[in-house]
């Protein structure tokens, strides 16, 4: 009688090659959540700064009239305006693609699908033939980590960098409101 403890090798084998498989799958998951991650926080960044500067607009005359010909304040809302667009711009930097083509082609990248492996039967016997041979599939797997990686670290740098300028813009805010409140009631 044939039983499943007869075949330990090709068992252990294929158990193997199953707990690889989800390991690169679970890998690309999780960098792609990290991407999802930075872009939640590059849209919550922008969001805060559609609140903010739309209060700006609404009150920045009343600090102007307030402050007719004073050069310190004209200076620290141009730092802070300064600070404020490059927070924009880095959150912005967030959700423009950053597409290489240095790489090998690849059957799990978007663009490699439609471009580089010819119609859609070439494409389905390529990924079939890729799918079943071990060697090949774990590359192809292992490259779009790595790219994937990349590209979250990206992200993450410019939201990094966002972060920063928001930071600074916050302190000048503060030195302009504690400016205005000095020169108005003191």
């Amino acid at each position: 009688m044939d039983t499943p403890d007869n075949k330990p090798s090709t068992h252990l084998k294929n158990k193997h090659t199953d707990d690889l498989i989800d390991h690169y799958w679970g890998s690309i998951s999780y960098v792609s959540s990290l991407i999802k991650a930075s872009e939640i926080k590059a849209g919550l960044i922008l969001s805060f700064y559609g609140i903010l500067l739309n209060f700006v607009y609404q009150n920045i005359s009343l600090v102007l009239d307030h402050f007719d010909d004073d050069t310190i304040i004209y200076i620290l809302l141009a730092v802070w305006f300064s600070c404020a667009v490059a927070s924009i711009y880095y959150s912005i930097r967030c959700f423009m693609p950053r597409i290489e083509s240095k790489y090998d082609k690849n059957i799990f990248f978007f663009g490699d699908v439609i471009t580089k492996f010819g119609d859609i039967k070439e494409f389905s016997k390529t990924f079939f033939s890729i799918s079943i041979d071990e060697d090949q599939l774990f590359d192809q797997l292992g490259q779009q980590i790595f790219i994937n990686a990349k590209i979250a670290n990206l992200k993450f740098r410019n939201v990094q960098k966002a972060l920063k300028f928001l930071a600074v813009q916050f302190i000048f805010l503060l030195i302009i409101v504690v400016y205005y409140v000095v020169a108005t009631f003191i």
